[in-house]
Formats: structure tokens, sequence, C-alpha cells
């Protein structure tokens, strides 16, 4: 059972066009976008017809999956009974190669957003879309933002073109931390590169299954990096990553870090500390096994209960029914991961309990 006052950290409202971005746009790009024919910019992370972009139950008659907020507040909302809930729009800004036309799309998606769906419901939250193609144009759409606080994170896709940890990125957690502002990292890809280290997949079974190592790459490459020392305050949430993987990789990347250390003297205490004082996951996708006792294990191995926060990952199929929280969880464990560990991650939620 979902405790009261849960928090859902993930969930995907749709950008039902391109046209419904066109009164976001300037003159110039709206014209842009006329005389170039620009395409529809869908996110290609989860394909529209793809069974696990939606469950049968939550995929509407007509457009796609997460475009009507009525049925978003009856499915996602009313239907798990969750106080607040964080959208983080999918959509792709992040395939585009002109940064000038990110930087427009992106300020069209948030303004989007605050309009259609966070005036209209006080309940939800957002993370702000970002330019990634250019740090200093990230930079100044994370400004113009944070003075909304319905804004509460910063959202970057699991792969782009090169490592989250890289110093050229700093800019982007320099201001996400002044603001409060945790950087939401979500499952995805802009597809330039393969999404494993040999080459490219044949089928969407392998890539949605590497997006896992992705995530751990990036999160190697920002402790070792020196971010997390660089900027203390700032906070990382995998989203949609799994957890699973975490006990074997903190291990793993503790008994390199012990042997290597003296290459990033920067990183000056061990990296699982780290990564449990700043780092969070998303619940769902739940990669766990399915026998109850073994799933608290892997749990207990992560060292923390502070780690895990509740999400549903609407309208993507992850879990049948009502079973967004897994039933083995003990009550206290519960309401940690579905009410206080939100609160605790993201300062701006608790303007809403004050």
């Amino acid at each position: 059972m979902i405790p009261t006052g849960a928090i859902d950290c993930d969930i995907h409202p749709a950008v039902p066009s391109l046209k419904a971005l066109l009164p976001h746009l300037d003159p110039l790009w709206r014209d842009m976008v006329a005389e170039r024919g620009v395409h529809e910019l869908d996110t290609i992370a989860y394909p529209l017809r793809s069974p696990l972009t939606a469950r049968p139950d939550w995929r509407p008659a007509t457009g796609k999956p997460g475009s009507d907020l009525v049925q978003l507040q009856t499915q996602a909302l009313d239907g798990f009974g969750t106080s607040l809930a964080i959208c983080n729009v999918l959509y792709g800004v992040t395939v585009l190669f002109s940064e000038d036309m990110a930087a427009a799309f992106a300020r069209a998606v948030n303004d989007w957003m605050a309009k259609e769906w966070l005036d209209r419901d006080p309940r939800l939250r957002a993370s702000i879309t970002v330019p990634v193609q250019n740090p200093e144009l990230a930079v100044a759409e994370i400004e113009r933002c944070a003075a909304d606080r319905r804004f509460v994170q910063v959202l970057l896709p699991a792969m782009h073109d090169a490592p989250w940890g890289k110093r050229q990125h700093w800019p982007i957690y320099a201001a996400a931390e002044k603001h409060g502002l945790p950087i939401g990292i979500h499952a995805g890809s802009a597809y330039r590169h393969p999404v494993t280290p040999i080459g490219w997949p044949s089928y969407y079974t392998e890539d949605y299954v590497n997006q896992a190592q992705g995530m751990q790459t990036q999160l190697t490459s920002l402790v070792c990096e020196g971010v997390f020392g660089r900027f203390p305050g700032l906070r990382v949430v995998m989203i949609e990553s799994g957890f699973t993987w975490l006990p074997g990789y903190l291990w793993r990347l503790h008994k390199y870090w012990r042997g290597l250390r003296m290459e990033i003297p920067w990183v000056d205490r061990p990296p699982p500390e780290i990564i449990r004082e700043q780092v969070r996951f998303t619940l769902q996708p739940v990669d766990g096994p399915p026998v109850a006792s073994d799933l608290l294990r892997v749990i207990e191995q992560m060292g923390s209960e502070d780690l895990l926060l509740f999400s549903t990952d609407y309208p993507h199929w992850q879990f049948d029914g009502d079973d967004a929280l897994p039933a083995a969880l003990p009550k206290s464990l519960a309401r940690k991961i579905a009410v206080e560990n939100p609160r605790a991650t993201y300062p701006r939620l608790e303007e809403a309990f004050a």
C-alpha cells in the first residue's frame, strides 16, 4: 500500500505535438519551423507503439500516452493518492544539432509545461529541460526557470556527447546547486553514439537493458572527475536506472579507487560514502528479484535506506495494477521511500508542506 502523502518522483507528461509548442516559440523560430519543415521531435527512448511505452489501461484512445492532463490526474495522481508528482518531459530537444534551436525548444517546452500543466494542478512540479548542447545556454535556461519555484530539478539524458563529469558541464552544476535544484539524469540517448561500449545493438531489448550501463558510466564520471567534491550541496537523481546493480558496483568502484586514487586525489573519501550522501535512485522500474527476502537483502546491501525515491514512471508499463511499491517493503521503509526521502532530496518540495 502506498503511504499517505507519497511523492511521485517520475511521471511523463507528453508534448502532444509540435503545434502545441508554437505559441511558446519566438516569432523567428515559429517561422523557422514552417520554412524548414521541422518534424516532430518525439523522444526515441520510448517508441510510441511499444507496449512498454504505456500500459493498455493507460493508453488513450487517441494521441500520445501521457498527453492528456485529465487522464493523468485520474490515473497517476488520484489513482495512487500522491500528494505531489515531478513531471519529466522526454522531448527530443537533445537530438538537435543547432545550439540556438535547442535553446529555443527547451524554453518552449518549459513554458508549455508551466502554462498547460503546472498552472492547472497544484500537485504538479517539473524538471527544467535544458539545451545540453551548450552549457552556457543551459545555465541561462536554469536561471530563467529557477524563479518559478514549481521547477524542482534540472533534467539531463543518461547518454549524450560526453560524460557528465567532464568540466565543460560544471557550470550547469554550479547553477543547479545555487538554486537548490538536484540534477536528474534520466535514461535515454540522442543516439549519435552506440548505447553499448562495443557498438550498436540490433534490438530494443538490448538498448533498454544497456541503459543501466550508461547510468553506471555517468555515475563513475561524476565521482572520478570530482563533481561531488566541487559541489558538495549538489544532489543527483538517477531516474529509471534500476538499482539492484548498485551493491556490486559500489564494491568495484571502491576497490579500484583504493588502488588508483593517486590519479584522482580530489576524490578524498570513499566513493560509496559520496554516492550514499549525494545520489538517489528512483524506484521504477524495479529490477529486483521476485522473492521478497532477496529484494530486501539487496536493499540492505545498498547500505542506506535513504537512496530510493518513489516513482511510478507513468504512463510507462513497469508494473500492473496499483503495485507501484514492492509488497515486501516494511511500512517504515515504504514511508521513507515514498515520503521522507523525496522531501529530503528536493528542497523546493518542502514549500508545499509549509
